[in-house]
């Protein structure tokens, strides 16, 4: 169980009891007063599998801890079976969004993995909600262990370009740390229909998670100017 996320336990503990996982995720949100809804992407149980090319060549890794942990530069992502059917619980939700909001968390098993079931990334491209993208902190090469250390905030939106190439970003929100070429991000979240906004949301110096409350804050700010406009 060792770097199994509780959440993760729960949520199979509870499925063995709950044929249907909608049902097991509304028990888990009710044991812990989720607020909001937590619903699954797919009608049917999922892997993940990316290849990754490495000084020996490329490497096939499956498995979620394993793909989110890789080393090498991510070559191609897929999840097993491929195009799988969307819940239709998750659609409805999509096209009853005011707000939609991807990041932060591991770029390759819980950001792009949306746009691999085709059902959902169209009814993500098609929403009229204002989407929101929260860029990682791992954008420092002095972090190490994380996925995508090193990465330029531009590498994390071009790899969400090649999986989503016909989603539009309203605001794409970066931490102060990670931007070293203003003009050159801003221009291509600009292409991406967006506007950057650049704010210190990191927890502590050196940490690649983010502060709850300061990513609050700048939700709040985002949501209330974009009300005003």
């Amino acid at each position: 169980m060792q770097g199994h996320a509780v959440g993760n336990i729960l949520l199979a503990a509870l499925w063995d009891r709950d044929v249907d996982p909608v049902k097991g995720l509304d028990r888990v949100a009710s044991l812990l007063k989720v607020v909001g809804r937590v619903l699954p992407m797919a009608a049917v149980p999922l892997d993940i599998e990316g290849t990754f090319l490495t000084s020996i060549g490329r490497v096939v890794i499956r498995g979620q801890e394993q793909v989110a942990s890789a080393h090498g530069t991510l070559d191609s992502l897929r999840i097993l079976p491929e195009s799988p059917p969307a819940r239709p619980e998750a659609l409805d939700a999509i096209a009853r969004a005011q707000w939609i909001t991807m990041g932060p968390g591991s770029w390759f098993t819980s950001v792009l993995p949306h746009f691999l079931v085709p059902q959902q990334r169209y009814a993500l491209s098609q929403s009229t909600a204002k989407r929101i993208i929260v860029l990682n902190l791992d954008a420092d090469p002095a972090i190490q262990g994380s996925e995508f250390a090193g990465s330029t905030p531009q590498e994390h939106l071009q790899i969400v370009g090649e999986y989503a190439p016909d989603m539009r970003w309203d605001y794409v929100i970066a931490d102060t740390s990670v931007v070293r070429d203003m003009p050159l991000l801003q221009d291509q979240v600009a292409k991406m229909g967006g506007t950057l906004v650049v704010e210190d949301v990191r927890m502590a110096p050196g940490s690649v998670h983010h502060d709850p409350r300061k990513l609050t804050s700048v939700f709040a700010h985002i949501m209330s100017n974009s009300l005003v406009g």
